[in-house]
C-alpha cells in the first residue's frame, strides 16, 4: 500500500488563508467554495486540521507579542499616519498588529515584530544563516543568525551599534576609535578579535585576541579583557570576569554550536535563530535541564531529535513552520 501524499506548501497556505477568514466571518464555514475546497483532496482535511492546531497554539504567544510590541507599533503606525484620519489609523493599527502577530508565531517564516522594528535602523542584518560583512576601514564582521547592526563613522571615530543577535569583529587598527555601543554599554577596542552578543537586558562579551575595555555604563571607566575572557553586563553593572575556551565559545562561525552545562531554554533560543519559524517550548520544568553537547547550527531540528532521546521530550512540526516541544 503507498503512503499518502504529503500536505504542499500551497494546500497549508490556503488552508490558512481559509482559517483566517472563518474566524473574521463565521459563516464562511457553510460557504459552498469552502465546502467544495475541503472535499476535493484528502490532504484538505488534514491541512486544515493542522491550521486549526496552530491557531490554537499560537494564542498565547500572540498574546505576549502584542503587549511587548505594542508601544513600538504604535510609534511607526503612528508616523505614517494621517492625523485627521482617526478611524484609518485605528484599523490600519489593527491590522498592522494582527500581521505582525500571526507572521511572528512562525506561519510566515519566523517573522519577530521586535526584530523587524529594529532592522528599519540597521545598516546591516542577517536571516537564517551567518552573514560576512566588511565595513568601510575594512573591518570585518561576522553576524550570527537573526542579527543586526547600525554602522556610524564620522568625527573621527568609528562607531557600531549591536540592534539585536550577535556579532564577531575583526578590528582594522587605523588609528581611530572603534566602539560597539551594546544593551546601554560600550565596548572599546583595544585589541581586534572578539564578541558582542545581545542577552535582551544586557550584553556578553567574549575576547578571542587582543584587548577590549567593557565599559556598562557609557563613560565610565570600564574593565579590561584579553584572550580568551568573558564579560556580561546588564542595567549598568558587569559580572564577574571568568575565563573561557573562546574558539569553542565562537564555534557558530564555523556552524557548530557548543554549550556545557546551560538550560535546554537557552539552546532552544539560539537554535530558533537558524529555524525560518518558530521553536515553541511548553514545558518550563524541561526548559531548566542542562544540556551539554556540540550541534551543527543549520540542521536545528536534528538537534532538537537528538537532545530530545537523551532528555526524552517529542517534537512535533506543524506546517514547516511552527515547531512545538512538549
Amino acid at each position: 500500500m503507498n503512503d499518502p501524499d504529503p500536505i504542499t506548501a500551497a494546500q497549508s497556505e490556503a488552508a490558512l488563508q481559509w482559517l483566517m477568514r472563518i474566524n473574521e466571518q463565521p459563516a464562511v464555514a457553510s460557504s459552498a467554495p469552502f465546502k467544495r475546497w475541503l472535499l476535493a483532496d484528502p490532504r484538505h482535511r488534514e491541512a486544515y486540521a493542522e491550521a486549526q492546531l496552530l491557531w490554537q497554539l499560537s494564542e498565547a504567544p500572540a498574546a505576549r507579542l502584542a503587549e511587548e510590541e505594542h508601544a513600538d507599533l504604535q510609534r511607526y503606525l503612528q508616523a505614517m499616519a494621517k492625523p485627521s484620519d482617526k478611524g484609518a489609523w485605528r484599523r490600519a493599527g489593527m491590522a498592522l498588529a494582527a500581521a505582525c502577530l500571526v507572521l511572528a508565531v512562525g506561519m510566515a517564516g519566523g517573522f519577530r515584530p521586535s526584530d523587524w522594528l529594529l532592522n528599519l535602523q540597521a545598516d546591516f542584518s542577517s536571516g537564517a544563516a551567518l552573514r560576512q560583512v566588511t565595513l568601510a576601514d575594512h573591518s570585518q564582521v561576522t553576524l550570527d543568525a537573526s542579527s543586526a547592526i547600525a554602522v556610524e563613522f564620522q568625527h573621527g571615530e568609528r562607531r557600531v551599534r549591536l540592534l539585536h543577535g550577535a556579532a564577531y569583529f575583526q578590528v582594522t587598527h587605523t588609528g581611530q576609535p572603534f566602539v560597539v555601543e551594546a544593551a546601554g554599554g560600550e565596548v572599546r577596542v583595544l585589541g581586534t578579535q572578539f564578541e558582542v552578543r545581545d542577552q535582551g537586558q544586557g550584553a556578553q562579551v567574549v575576547v578571542r585576541s587582543g584587548r577590549v575595555a567593557v565599559d556598562p555604563v557609557p563613560g565610565q571607566a570600564g574593565q579590561v579583557l584579553t584572550a580568551n575572557q568573558q564579560l556580561a553586563y546588564a542595567d549598568g553593572q558587569a559580572g564577574e570576569l571568568s575565563s573561557v575556551d573562546s574558539d569553542s565559545r565562537l564555534a557558530w562561525r564555523q556552524g557548530w554550536l557548543n554549550y556545557y552545562q546551560v538550560p535546554l531554554a537557552q539552546v532552544v533560543a539560539d537554535l530558533g535563530r537558524y529555524y525560518p519559524g518558530r521553536i515553541v517550548l511548553l514545558d518550563g520544568e524541561l526548559a531548566q535541564r542542562k544540556v551539554s553537547g556540540s550541534f551543527p547550527a543549520d540542521e536545528p531540528l536534528l538537534a532538537l531529535d537528538s537532545l530530545g532521546k537523551v532528555l526524552g521530550f517529542s517534537r512535533q512540526t506543524l506546517m514547516g513552520r511552527l515547531t512545538v516541544i512538549r
